[in-house]
């Protein structure tokens, strides 16, 4: 019996389906994750829609906007809008507890500066983000996706920086992070490859140091005390 892949034939008229770079884990929800879904994403959710988002209207200002993709559990984006309230801050994030997490940490903090989406960030991008609006995109330790048949998952490609590129304010920041080195090799090829970007550190690595504003996660702790490396790289629209 011969082993050689069958490739599934294309239907047409139909478009072949989108790469995720995510796995949907929805995992069950605390009672504090529940009751802050129920209480507070009526005010501080954002509602699955294609119209383009209004910042001011959002938010009611004019303040730089900062965009983070998957937020995990919220705690670093809470902590930077907490530190930085002349900012303000989405958050998008598939799964659910983390965004009731969020959202407790919210009202917790008394933030009015952080809305949320729980949905996928690919749909976000292409259709609700106007172009030229965002300050700062941040990406935290995305899935490395690690076995090399999966790397084509991986987020972070050369469309993909294209697409931030068109988002991004001139001199606006986009601002990953890693704490698997053969991803943060693959991100720094594809932004130094990139003509839309330049990097902030001008030091002999593409890798800066982590800036004072990203907070040190309890798992990045951990991890740092175990000898494991962490990478962030940021690099500005020109």
């Amino acid at each position: 019996m011969s082993d050689k892949k069958i490739s599934r034939p294309s239907i047409p008229g139909t478009k072949p389906r989108a790469i995720k770079s995510f796995v949907l884990r929805q995992g069950r929800r605390t009672k504090a994750q529940q009751h802050a879904l129920d209480n507070y994403w009526p005010e501080f959710g954002i509602e699955k829609s294609d119209q383009p988002l209004d910042f001011v209207e959002l938010f009611g200002n004019e303040q730089p906007v900062t965009l983070e993709i998957g937020f995990g559990n919220g705690d670093s984006l809470a902590t930077m809008a907490k530190a930085a309230p002349e900012r303000n801050f989405i958050g998008i994030e598939v799964h659910s507890p983390g965004v009731g997490h969020l959202l407790h940490l919210v009202n917790e903090y008394q933030l009015s500066n952080v809305r949320v989406i729980n949905y996928d960030a690919s749909e976000i991008l292409n259709k609700r983000i106007v172009k030229g609006s965002l300050d700062c995109l941040q990406l935290y330790f995305p899935d490395p996706w690690h076995k090399k048949r999966h790397n084509k998952r991986r987020i972070v490609q050369p469309k993909f920086a294209t697409l931030i590129a068109s988002l991004l304010k001139k001199d606006g920041v986009f601002h990953m992070a890693t704490d698997w080195e053969d991803y943060a090799v693959h991100m720094a090829e594809v932004m130094e490859a990139s003509t839309d970007f330049v990097n902030c550190y001008t030091g002999d690595s593409p890798y800066s140091p982590r800036p004072e504003f990203r907070p040190l996660t309890k798992f990045e702790n951990r991890g740092l005390k175990l000898g494991h490396g962490v990478w962030d790289l940021l690099y500005y629209k020109v």
